[in-house]
């Protein structure tokens, strides 16, 4: 039995870095338990129940979404680039559309971007194989590899010699809209057992985002650390991402779920379910 009332999924991917490192993780000690994970391994947990709030791949929620409520005011979003999610290929996309192409299986809304990009977009019919992160293997046995997170961002600094594109980027050049890659969710049954500690914690995370924001020396320092590359460049990357969650993102993700449920890979379009001072508000494409 778990002896916490709430336990939340924490990525370590450097892109949610502002939202979590001011979060003051003592302050809900015995109430509140941080797990460590990939997306991946999040979204199953978040499906089984066994984590109950969490920064979910975009995609588990469309697939679950009449199970979570997701928080305004956070996400993982880019209008533009995103810099860790990166399609490196030796043909234009065009040509590649028709290719084979190398997909990491650690984020389901990076997957599917690519394949709303390079089949409603381009008109392509490639064929896809998963395959661990390593561009130089992958790229053995493809036209193209999808890497994300800070496995993308280290490709990128090597001298690769492909083509690189970045999906944030080209998302927006093609619709002219957001991408959210991650949203916060929870589950519906947690809210309703709840309601107070959950405000407090979502309260807790829009202040540590704020923070985060407004200072990112800490973490600028710790990415060089943990990760390498150059203070400019993690002070442009933490610039460029976006992590609010309002109207113009809610925007963006409905265009991403309707292509997503054209395609077949959702059964349905979802509805983006709000959830805020304890009542639900459903969003409207």
């Amino acid at each position: 039995m778990n002896p916490y009332p709430i336990r939340i999924g924490r990525i370590d991917y450097t892109n949610v870095w502002p939202i979590f490192h001011h979060f003051p993780e003592s302050q809900f000690a015995g109430r509140v338990e941080l797990v460590r994970q990939v997306p991946a391994s999040l979204n199953r947990a978040m499906a089984e129940g066994t984590v109950a709030m969490g920064p979910i791949s975009s995609f588990a929620y469309g697939e679950h979404g009449d199970e979570y409520v997701l928080l305004p005011d956070l996400s993982v979003s880019a209008w533009g680039p995103v810099n860790s999610i990166l399609l490196f290929h030796r043909k234009p996309l065009a040509e590649l559309a028709n290719g084979r192409v190398a997909l990491v299986n650690t984020s389901a809304t990076s997957v599917n971007l690519l394949k709303i990009i390079l089949e409603h977009y381009y008109k392509g019919t490639p064929s896809y194989f998963s395959s661990p992160p390593d561009l130089d293997a992958m790229m053995k046995e493809a036209d193209g590899a999808l890497l994300i997170g800070d496995d993308a961002i280290r490709a990128s600094w090597q001298d690769h010699g492909y083509l690189m594109t970045d999906l944030g980027q080209e998302w927006n050049r093609l619709t002219g809209q957001w991408m959210s890659f991650a949203v916060w969710a929870i589950r519906e049954d947690a809210v309703r057992q709840y309601p107070e500690l959950i405000r407090e914690v979502y309260e807790s995370f829009v202040e540590s985002k704020e923070k985060g924001l407004k200072d990112a020396s800490g973490m600028i320092s710790l990415a060089v650390a943990t990760v390498g590359g150059t203070e400019a460049y993690w002070d442009r990357y933490f610039r460029q991402l976006a992590y609010d969650f309002a109207e113009a993102q809610w925007k963006g993700l409905s265009l991403y779920f309707r292509l997503a449920a054209e395609l077949g890979l959702l059964d349905k379009q979802p509805a983006i379910r709000i959830w805020k001072e304890n009542t639900l508000m459903q969003v409207k494409e």
